[in-house]
């Protein structure tokens, strides 16, 4: 059976995949911070799902928790990485932004170190992260976010050369989002809005696909060249 790990699979995007996931006959370990969402979705498929109740943002004891997991799971194949927070603060209040940084920077980072030591003690595997459109440009009602979405996506270009240089049979996966129906779509004007399960969809057939890249929903993917050319 083909195993996974969804980080921060409580709700929106990582809750669908995990249902996805499933029906194509994966054992999923879902992890995220509230214990009653997860246990929700647990029943849902109680043969198929483990949960495990892990917040990214306390090091060193979430990465050893994760460590735990997997070898409960004796292995996985994919750890899909779809925490994060985001706040819309133009007042550059400090426990936001700092938030904003523990879990998508160095909660972030910490899941990747586990799964590439796994996956290269295991000789493969498959590390999608989920980064941002908001990757390509800062934002002033937002910068902590966008500034660690970029952080994201760089880290991945980079554990990908890592692992190419290596020479190792492992997959690494960027996710850029556009505006996806949860509560981490916030600002004043929203547009191409895709349903939680369709991006859902898009995000496991570009896992499927063992894609370097993928742009959710596709027609991103011209936000994403004008965003790059813009000065």
């Amino acid at each position: 059976m083909k195993k996974a790990i969804i980080v921060g699979a409580s709700s929106g995007i990582g809750q669908e995949l995990a249902r996805v996931m499933v029906r194509d006959e994966y054992l999923v370990a879902i992890v995220g911070r509230r214990l009653e969402l997860l246990n929700a979705i647990r029943e849902e498929y109680p043969d198929r799902i483990i949960s495990r109740v892990i917040d990214i943002s306390q090091l060193p004891e979430s990465m050893h928790e994760l460590e735990k997991l997997i070898e409960e799971m004796q292995g996985v194949d994919v750890i899909v990485i779809s925490a994060g927070v985001g706040f819309i603060n133009r007042d550059l209040e400090w426990q936001a932004e700092k938030q904003t940084i523990d879990v998508n920077v160095l909660g972030f980072t910490a899941v990747c170190n586990v799964a590439l030591k796994q996956f290269y003690k295991q000789g493969s595997g498959h590390l999608v992260g989920i980064s941002s459109i908001a990757a390509l440009l800062g934002n002033s009602d937002a910068p902590a976010y966008n500034a660690s979405k970029a952080f994201v996506s760089n880290y991945l270009q980079g554990i990908r050369a890592k692992v190419k240089k290596d020479r190792q049979n492992i997959t690494i996966t960027e996710i850029k989002p556009g505006f996806v129906d949860t509560a981490m779509a916030q600002g004043e004007v929203l547009f191409w809005v895709a349903k939680v399960p369709k991006a859902a969809e898009q995000i496991y057939q570009a896992i499927k696909r063992k894609k370097k890249h993928a742009y959710i929903t596709r027609r991103w993917r011209l936000i994403g060249w004008i965003l790059r050319l813009k000065p």
